[in-house]
């Protein structure tokens, strides 16, 4: 089916307690390290989607702190099918990292590494931009 509007998807830049970054790979980024993340259904907040999304995808459990980036994104060959995004991109922290849970399909692997390491990662360009947003912040969050 043809969308037909944008479809906003929020995402989660999910810091543990050693200030290292989730990173996790997907077939739908051609296994470049991104984000978790994914769309916010009809009703529900940007706050309630993300940790929806973050406990489906990869099991934690999430605060939601900061929105740090947000992107138009339109049709970028960077994904798997041409679709139109507007990503919320947000820090956020758990206490849970040892409990990581992929399905091994949607998510073929994870990583956890500094920000500053995740730069030299094969990530993709928009996963890239927000961990270089983040880092620009860096101390100005909570």
């Amino acid at each position: 089916m043809k969308q037909k509007f944008p479809e906003p998807i929020v995402g989660g830049l999910i810091f543990n307690k050693k200030g290292e970054l989730l990173l996790v790979k997907s077939p739908k980024w051609f296994n470049k390290y991104s984000i978790p993340g994914g769309h916010v259904e009809v009703g529900e907040d940007f706050g309630t989607a993300l940790r929806r999304e973050i406990k489906e995808e990869v099991g934690l459990d999430i605060e939601v702190k900061d929105l740090l980036y947000f992107k138009e994104v339109i049709y970028t060959k960077e994904y798997w099918k041409p679709k139109h995004f507007i990503f919320f991109d947000f820090y956020c922290i758990t206490n849970n990292d040892a409990e990581v849970m992929i399905d091994g399909q949607e998510i073929i692997d994870y990583a956890w590494v500094k920000p500053e390491k995740a730069l030299k990662l094969r990530t993709d360009s928009f996963t890239k931009r927000a961990i270089k947003d983040y880092l620009s912040l860096k101390g100005k969050i909570s």
